[in-house]
């Protein structure tokens, strides 16, 4: 036999535009009805309108009723992005969210459930703020491994149940919602295809963004909880410089991974987390003013939720359209952070209440 015949046959890989990767095949997102303005706020905390929206860009957040919890914002927002796809049928269900309804069991296999999709895949994602990058890193991954042909993504958060109503660091910032897509394997040239994703962590400052008390480090050192160890608390100046940073080196990291410059840039979708961090980012990138998409004004921080959530009202009210190039980034607790690429899909919104 020739010995170039009995030689190992040269792995070949298929063209870039034929690898299957996922694509964003519908969006939806839920606000719980409850307004909390600024001026509602004032009324218990030492604050006012102008203070909290000068330093934050914050006008009023949504707040969940009584009993409402992070599950069933997570049913509200996915049931409209399986309406948005066209189909209820997905293989996998991935929530990113820091509050779910229970430190166990997870609770993505409950929504599932919900959804009419027991006997899914079912997991939650932990990565804070960052979460829905997290999330949707993930269920690339399923959806290119072959594992999966569609992944329902969540991202839903209720901030109102761990922050302390007292503390103005935070009381001011945050909201609850809930944000979802749709994704099906697809090829890397179609509208809708998550172009590479850059995620990164760095848990020597894990102490920026915590919730002290109720886990496993507190218990296994039987230590004595303090007042306030159970809510939410965050180092403000510190995370607003770490965010600037992260996002925009994560940004620029993203850019190259698809491809892009600057000027192939239409709208910048970021975390929703202060104004003044998403105006440093911007302008440490270099990208105009007007690419920039923004809801926090109405919604507040949204943590995991905070992305889909965006861009759903983003679709909604013509801001965002098809064909546009969009470029998605996040920085949250851990520290984590994360960014990607894509460009949009002729898809249908499904806003919910505002």
């Amino acid at each position: 036999m020739d010995p170039q015949q009995m030689a190992s046959p040269r792995t070949t890989h298929p063209p870039h535009s034929q690898r299957r990767c996922a694509v964003i095949a519908g969006i939806g997102s839920w606000l719980p009805l409850e307004v909390v303005t600024n001026d509602d706020l004032a009324r218990t905390l030492d604050t006012t309108d102008e203070w909290i929206r000068t330093r934050t860009g914050i006008e009023q957040r949504h707040r969940a009723a009584d009993g409402e919890s992070t599950s069933d914002l997570a049913v509200q927002a996915a049931g409209r992005a399986l309406e948005s796809s066209g189909s209820d049928e997905v293989d996998a269900l991935i929530l990113a969210t820091t509050t779910p309804d229970f430190l166990c069991p997870a609770t993505a296999p409950e929504v599932a459930a919900r959804l009419g999709l027991a006997g899914i895949a079912a997991f939650d994602v932990q990565a804070v703020c960052t979460g829905f990058i997290y999330a949707l890193s993930a269920a690339c991954g399923l959806i290119a491994a072959g594992t999966a042909d569609r992944v329902l993504v969540i991202g839903s958060d209720v901030y109102s149940t761990i922050l302390n109503p007292r503390d103005r660091a935070t009381a001011v910032i945050f909201g609850d919602g809930a944000g979802a897509v749709v994704l099906r394997g697809g090829r890397s040239d179609e509208a809708g295809a998550v172009g590479p994703i850059v995620p990164g962590s760095d848990g020597n400052f894990r102490h920026l963004i915590a919730i002290p008390g109720g886990g496993a480090r507190q218990r296994s050192l039987q230590m004595c909880r303090q007042p306030g160890d159970e809510y939410f608390s965050m180092s403000g100046s510190e995370v607003f410089r770490h965010a600037v940073q992260r996002m925009t080196e994560v940004s620029r990291r993203a850019m190259a991974a698809a491809g892009w410059e600057n000027a192939d840039v239409d709208r910048f979708a970021a975390h929703q987390a202060n104004s003044r961090i998403l105006d440093s980012v911007l302008d440490q990138l270099g990208l105009p003013s007007d690419r920039r998409l923004s809801n926090i004004a109405h919604v507040g921080n949204t943590s995991a939720a905070s992305i889909p959530l965006l861009l759903d009202q983003c679709v909604a009210d013509g801001r965002l359209k098809p064909g546009h190039k969009v470029l998605l980034a996040a920085f949250g607790g851990g520290l984590t952070w994360g960014a990607t690429t894509v460009t949009w899909p002729d898809i249908a919104a499904t806003a919910g209440p505002q």
